[in-house]
């Protein structure tokens, strides 16, 4: 009897826990922020245009896709695109960045995108230059 007792209430503690830590890392359900393909353009002026399509499970103001960032060969920052507002009901969406200086005889970008909770960690993306 007492065997069936405590087998009853370790499946009741076993739900409680589980239920606490699902609650616990909810927010980061979405997962993190990913580059589904980008293209680079230059412009008559020499500089770049960057058009990034960004997949994030968007779930409101608490979790979304908050930037995406150009990083040259040796992952220095070269231009910042900020999103400010959740894209709930657009999945995957595209945005674009103009007037990037990217340095003469740069072989290369990487595209990579931010979220509220994860920060970075998902897909990048890495677009060849022609030769400058």
């Amino acid at each position: 009897m007492k065997f069936r007792s405590r087998t009853k209430t370790n499946s009741v503690v076993a739900a409680a826990l589980w239920f606490v830590l699902l609650a616990a890392v909810s927010p980061a359900l979405a997962g993190e922020a990913e580059v589904v393909t980008a293209a680079a353009t230059p412009d008559s002026t020499g500089a770049w245009r960057i058009d990034a399509t960004i997949r994030h499970a968007d779930e409101g103001w608490e979790h979304y896709a908050n930037a995406f960032e150009v990083l040259g060969p040796q992952g220095r920052i070269l231009a910042v695109r900020v999103l400010v507002h959740p894209h709930v009901e657009e999945q995957p969406f595209t945005r674009s960045l103009g007037d990037v200086a990217i340095p003469p005889g740069t072989d290369f970008i990487v595209i990579r995108a931010r979220d509220s909770v994860h920060e970075y960690g998902g897909s990048e993306f890495r677009i060849d230059l022609p030769a400058q």
